[in-house]
């Protein structure tokens, strides 16, 4: 999990959604030295902002907010980069040169690993589309005849990260990661995002909740440890391992 060269890439729908749901993960591997670049497809600010057009806001001071909401939250997070697409939401729609811009991203970072958002949420489209999208892109990013000359993609897991209404969306959490020791980094970049306050507690009660399954699973993998938060993932390709 350590390293000054590794690298991984989340691809986020709206301008929140890489805190709340893999705030955790971000924090802990930019710590342990890995760069990890976000990319944020939109910032949420038709969908995802009610409380800023609630008080008023225009269009364009909405995504004033939300855009300087995501780079504080970055910055707490200890993202190396983040890329803001700024594509519009519900709907999220992407051109053939909106992915290639993907793909060029996803080449150029070279990412360990990838993470995004559940394969099916009937509650938000947005989501299920972007991941959609990223195993499009994450394919073609390893074709050969894509760009003839750049540095072709190699095989990243790609972790699922937990959506809103687990039970709803056919997502089976495999993977327990603990963010305790990066917990309070994580509540931090919460709170810089304030067009979404009423969530900031509902995903501390998920950490709390997912610190509890991980101590249940982790006899002989993580010695049994204590854990006060926790992220949940699911991974969709297999995993290799010289040992078990």
């Amino acid at each position: 999990m350590t390293g000054t060269q590794r690298t991984a890439l989340v691809i986020s729908a709206h301008a929140a959604d890489f805190v709340w749901r893999c705030g955790g993960a971000i924090a802990l591997h930019a710590k342990q030295g890995v760069k990890v670049t976000v990319a944020c497809l939109s910032f949420g600010e038709r969908g995802e902002s009610a409380r800023l057009w609630k008080e008023g806001k225009t269009l364009a001071e909405v995504k004033a907010i939300r855009h300087a909401e995501a780079e504080a939250a970055a910055k707490i997070l200890g993202v190396h980069q983040l890329e803001c697409f700024d594509l519009g939401d519900y709907p999220l729609q992407m051109t053939r040169a909106d992915k290639d811009r993907l793909v060029d991203l996803i080449r150029a970072v070279q990412p360990a690993f990838m993470l995004s958002h559940s394969q099916y949420d009937p509650y938000n489209t947005d989501h299920m589309y972007t991941t959609q999208v990223v195993m499009e892109c994450r394919m073609i990013a390893q074709g050969w005849g894509h760009n003839p000359g750049q540095t072709v993609l190699g095989a990243p897991q790609l972790y699922l990260f937990e959506p809103h209404q687990t039970e709803q969306m056919g997502w089976k959490p495999d993977t327990f990661l603990d963010i305790s020791s990066v917990w309070d980094r994580k509540r931090a970049a919460m709170e810089e995002m304030q067009g979404q306050a009423h969530l900031w507690d509902y995903y501390t009660r998920v950490a709390q909740q997912r610190a509890n399954h991980f101590k249940r699973n982790s006899g002989g993998q993580s010695g049994g440890r204590d854990c006060t938060h926790a992220e949940a993932f699911q991974s969709v390709f297999p995993r290799t391992v010289d040992a078990l």
